[in-house]
């Protein structure tokens, strides 16, 4: 599992399973349940942070969020339901690509440590 950050294209080999480094993001803020821990690997990022890719982990919990920017996210591991604030679920499990268009609002509730590649555009 290699990485080529500095690469003339930046790239992750075998994202599910690429040990690291990866950087601490954080928590997520305001928890409706558990303590959501974040960390990730930056693939790029683009003049004004547009366009921004990258990997993401993020380990059980529950919170809102609304999505600010269109994202792209393939899941490459673990398991999540994303719930649309009209009910709409979406069910995450490995091989999931999904576009969250902007203003997306929602809860996001992590079953299972998972982890996306993702695209902020």
């Amino acid at each position: 599992m290699s990485k080529g950050l500095q690469s003339t294209a930046p790239h992750v080999i075998d994202p599910a399973h690429y040990a690291g480094p990866l950087k601490d993001w954080g928590h997520q803020a305001n928890p409706i349940a558990g303590n959501s821990k974040s960390d990730g690997v930056l693939l790029h990022k683009g003049p004004d942070g547009r366009p921004e890719s990258g990997l993401w982990q993020c380990t059980p919990g529950t919170w809102p969020l609304s999505i600010p920017r269109d994202e792209l996210c393939y899941f490459v591991s673990g398991r999540a339901t994303y719930t649309h604030e009209s009910g709409e679920k979406i069910e995450i499990v490995p091989g999931t690509a999904v576009l969250f268009p902007a203003g997306w609002t929602g809860i996001c509730v992590v079953h299972e440590t998972m982890r996306n590649v993702y695209m902020l555009s």
